[in-house]
């Protein structure tokens, strides 16, 4: 079965939008050729390693609490807070709880 991504006019319930998913609910909600949109769940104590993008990266914890490094700091992000990561800039996150994320990539032109 092919993954469901949002239509353009679609409301997205952050709550239930990856229900179809079996255990973890990491899933992408929207991709285009401009940008892509996810929700990540991720369990107390996985890290995603340092990686970079082409494209601007807004990271916006939604549950729990990660740990983001990037531009030479370690920040906590917690419910309701986001950051800004610039195009090309190394960054890494880590769960500090099991944390639910939104993840906003735009594609570089």
């Amino acid at each position: 079965m092919a993954t469901h991504h949002a239509a353009p006019g679609e409301i997205v319930d952050l709550a239930s939008w990856a229900d179809d998913l079996p255990n973890e609910k990491t899933k992408v909600i929207i991709k285009t050729n401009e940008m892509e949109l996810a929700r990540l769940v991720i369990p107390k104590g996985k890290e995603f390693p340092d990686h970079k993008v082409s494209g601007p990266v807004v990271i916006q914890c939604m549950q729990g609490k990660i740990e983001l490094t990037a531009m030479g700091m370690t920040q906590e992000l917690h419910p309701d807070q986001l950051l800004y990561v610039m195009p090309g800039e190394p960054h890494s996150l880590k769960a500090v709880e099991d944390a639910v994320v939104l993840l906003t990539i735009l594609m570089a032109g």
